[in-house]
């Protein structure tokens, strides 16, 4: 080695400046439809199949909330009516006739993936069910997401309502943007008060969002026909990114999501730490005086 060559070597390993490292691949997720979107620029950072329509199941319902949200006017009482509660399986089972804040049942909604709670803003928003799917599907055509077709405000399953994952990142990165709805996603708990006095405490159906530190929230989502879904967002060290897994399993769904965000965000793949939920279930319940009971059994939301 010549001199030159030497003070060349050790001028390389003097410097401030840190070496490139080759970046690691993306983890290994499996589902049906996949995207990871930087929810600053849009730009697709991973994907695979994100362009097949399928249903979304409630992850759809950030749709609607951003609907509702845009449409402001949140103090206005919202009188739930009894068709409002023919809907299943995941339900407040709010009394009709009662009346709640269109806020209130926004939070709700993002928190508990109530279907009910869905249908009595799309309807108080529109006047109809039909009349908020048309402005659903204009929503999101305006956002760029020609793949899609909304039918009903909730994702429960219906002919020709279908979306695929890279329209649901359009859809999500809108939600993740609304300064109303972003601090609601990151809500682990909720003490709903009901109309009669009543207050149950409602633990948000995001595990990802519960137990990792980095993620912001957003939505999951499940029926039998589009199996398990979520859209989760995460943000670390000026980087935002949000992640869109459709047809999933229940064994993964929440872990995957978790990966392709640390991947997304440049964190290293530490294992998932057990949650905490417990505990901070029982600081809320403590705070507000109230049971934690557990939530209704379902199999969609």
């Amino acid at each position: 080695m010549t001199s030159v060559t030497r003070l060349a070597v050790i001028l390389l390993l003097l410097s401030p400046f840190p070496r490139l490292a080759a970046a690691p691949p993306p983890p290994d997720v499996k589902a049906a439809s996949v995207v990871l979107i930087d929810a600053l620029t849009g730009d697709v950072l991973y994907e695979h199949n994100s362009n097949e329509r399928r249903p979304v199941a409630s992850t759809q319902k950030l749709l609607t909330s951003l609907i509702v949200a845009e449409q402001g006017n949140l103090e206005k009482e919202v009188i739930i009516q009894a068709v409002d509660e023919l809907t299943e399986p995941t339900t407040l089972q709010l009394k009709p006739g009662s009346s709640y804040s269109r806020g209130y049942l926004l939070q709700a909604l993002l928190v508990k993936s109530a279907n009910d709670v869905a249908r009595a803003l799309g309807r108080d928003v529109a006047g109809s069910i039909e009349g908020f799917a048309e402005m659903m599907n204009r929503r999101a055509a305006s956002l760029g997401a020609p793949s899609s077709h909304f039918v009903n405000p909730n994702g429960l399953p219906i002919p020709d309502q279908y979306s695929t994952a890279a329209d649901m990142a359009k859809i999500a990165r809108a939600a993740h943007e609304n300064p109303i709805l972003r601090p609601i996603m990151t809500i682990k708990y909720l003490p709903f008060r009901y109309a009669d006095g009543r207050v149950h405490l409602l633990q948000n159906t995001n595990r990802t969002m519960r137990e990792n530190w980095f993620c912001t929230g957003m939505k999951t989502g499940y029926t039998d026909a589009a199996k398990h879904c979520l859209v989760s967002s995460g943000e670390w060290n000026g980087r935002e990114v949000i992640c869109v897994i459709l047809g999933g399993s229940k064994e993964r769904v929440f872990n995957d999501s978790a990966k392709l965000l640390r991947w997304g965000l440049g964190l290293p793949q530490e294992s998932i730490s057990p949650t905490r939920s417990g505990s901070d279930a029982q600081r809320v319940a403590k705070k507000h005086h109230l049971r934690h009971g557990k939530p209704r059994k379902s199999s969609t939301r």
